[in-house]
């Protein structure tokens, strides 16, 4: 296996489609000054650990979930016009590969990104895969764990 830093581009065919109820929440969140906050959507637990944390830190006041699906197909969308113009975008990556994160960095100006890398913030299930090897109320608890340093570290900002 060889170690890459080579940057790649994938092309995406173009829609002139939108989301109603996402220019819906776009145009709201644009008016309220939301902070934008994605996550990985891996689909291992450590993915699973990191959406959920970002769900739980989207409910907190000041904060929204943001599409990462619009934002890089749908650039015309009001999703994609509130998070390109956030003065702050949060993303909670879920693993040492920092997909979401290296992605994000090159759409969104590097003093906005904010990136929380979860897994430090409860260490656990590096040797799982499978989201179902972790009981449900665990896979909680670590996103709540998450999610509350997500939001102690955005308020101290």
């Amino acid at each position: 296996m060889t170690k890459s830093n080579e940057i790649f581009s994938i092309e995406v065919e173009g829609t002139r489609g939108t989301c109603p109820v996402g220019e819906q929440r776009g145009e709201r969140n644009i008016k309220e000054g939301k902070i934008p906050v994605f996550s990985c959507e891996g689909a291992c637990i450590r993915g699973e650990i990191a959406r959920l944390a970002a769900n739980l830190t989207a409910k907190e006041e000041g904060f929204s979930r943001a599409c990462h699906g619009e934002l890089l197909t749908v650039p015309h969308s009001r999703i994609a016009q509130w998070v390109t113009n956030a003065q702050q975008v949060v993303l909670i990556d879920g693993c040492f590969l920092h997909c979401h994160g290296r992605m994000l960095k090159n759409i969104i100006a590097k003093e906005k990104l904010i990136v929380f890398d979860a897994l430090p913030m409860y260490n656990k299930y590096m040797d799982i895969f499978d989201i179902d090897d972790v009981p449900e109320g665990e896979r909680k608890e670590a996103a709540r764990m998450v999610a509350e340093k997500v939001i102690i570290n955005m308020r101290e900002l």
